[in-house]
């Protein structure tokens, strides 16, 4: 059944990666969408929130609509958005768009980009929504200053080389990765400008995971899967022995599933090459008690068989292609268990994808305590050779 659901899937893949247009693929590749679209909203047409610090902001419209889109933008007024994230009237856009990763995109994928916005994607009169930040706040000027911080310093993707056949692959995958994939946004730990720490490979903080809306995006310096099992979850979701959850979801559903083979080859050799190991994690510490509880609360490995093991089993392995394995899990090892809280809190779904029927993963919040939840979370966590450290609850 596996077979078969993947060959239609491929299928259905190959008819729709033929179909698209060289910018469309593109925008694809960029996730332009995922920020762009609010939910039941036209494509492009802007209008999503996204929670900052300061107060909230809205995504604008970039479909070529002259009056609320980018329908009077020139080329060299794209360009100059895409790349320096600085608007046609020269204001200065919020690095919620991730610009300085989009300044290593080639001119030709910029023009792609600029055509397929200019006549591929419908126009829509949707009107731009003011930010909610405070007018104390809200100046633009110190984004220049921003910018002239970040944005100037980033270079185009120059993987390490080893001189042989696969530099090219190498050096695709970086481009891909660094530069219209962002990975480096949600995965790269941020400064207290909330730059970016580093935006390339030269620098070990990239890619060394990050906490961003109550998930953590784990490192993907040591990923310790196959090249094929890699890009099985890029594709679908979900692997033999992994499975997607959280905002990585969105990504596969709107983004990496649509990446041809050799673009997908190009992105897990390219993660894959970092072959860094994780340090060691520090001796697991007991859970506090804080004494206020009324009950005494069930323990993780009582807990886990009444829940969970129906699905991931006993020895923690799941189901092949079905049921995420526990087991040296990059969710259940990081170490930040944000992630991993929020799935059993909040309940997870693999992304709906060509030849992929998702998995369904109950909510626990009305289930556990937060108490028992944190228990479940340590006895996974220290369980079949994880050896993750505890999480204190705190």
């Amino acid at each position: 059944m596996k077979q078969i659901l993947m060959a239609i899937g491929c299928l259905l893949y190959v008819g729709n990666a033929a179909a698209a247009s060289e910018g469309e693929y593109m925008a694809k590749v960029s996730d332009c969408v995922a920020c762009h679209t609010a939910e039941g909203g036209q494509p492009m047409a802007g209008g999503k929130k996204f929670p900052t610090p300061v107060g909230d902001i809205y995504a604008t419209n970039i479909t070529p609509d002259k009056t609320s889109g980018i329908g009077n933008y020139s080329y060299d007024d794209f360009e100059k958005a895409v790349r320096q994230g600085i608007a046609k009237d020269g204001h200065a856009l919020y690095p919620a768009m991730p610009y300085p990763s989009y300044a290593k995109m080639t001119d030709k994928d910029i023009h792609a980009l600029y055509d397929y916005f200019m006549h591929e994607v419908p126009a829509s009169p949707a009107k731009n929504k003011e930010s909610e930040i405070p007018w104390l706040l809200s100046a633009r000027w110190p984004l220049h200053v921003w910018n002239w911080l970040f944005v100037d310093e980033v270079q185009a993707a120059k993987p390490v080389t080893h001189g042989d056949k696969n530099d090219a692959l190498l050096a695709r995958g970086a481009y891909l990765v660094e530069g219209p994939g962002h990975c480096g946004a949600c995965h790269t730990p941020r400064g207290v400008t909330m730059q970016e720490k580093a935006y390339d490979a030269s620098s070990d903080i990239y890619l060394s995971g990050a906490t961003i809306d109550g998930w953590y995006a784990p490192s993907l310096r040591n990923i310790s899967m196959s090249q094929d099992e890699l890009k099985d979850l890029l594709r679908m979701g979900r692997s033999q022995h992994n499975a997607i959850s959280g905002p990585m979801s969105e990504v596969i559903t709107q983004s990496t599933q649509y990446l041809t083979d050799n673009d997908m080859d190009a992105i897990s050799f390219y993660l894959l090459s970092f072959n860094h190991k994780a340090a060691a994690a520090a001796p697991a510490t007991p859970v506090a008690a804080d004494g206020s509880l009324t009950y005494k609360p069930t323990d993780g490995k009582t807990l886990y068989s009444m829940y969970c093991s129906t699905c991931h089993g006993d020895d923690g392995k799941g189901k092949d292609f079905t049921v995420p394995t526990l087991v040296n899990n990059a969710l259940v090892t990081a170490k930040d268990p944000s992630s991993l809280i929020s799935v059993i809190s909040q309940g997870a779904e693999t992304p709906q994808t060509h030849g992929n029927i998702s998995f369904k993963m109950p909510a626990y919040k009305n289930v556990m305590s937060k108490e028992e939840m944190n228990n479940v979370v340590n006895y996974v966590r220290g369980s079949w050779g994880n050896n993750a450290e505890n999480n204190t609850g705190k």
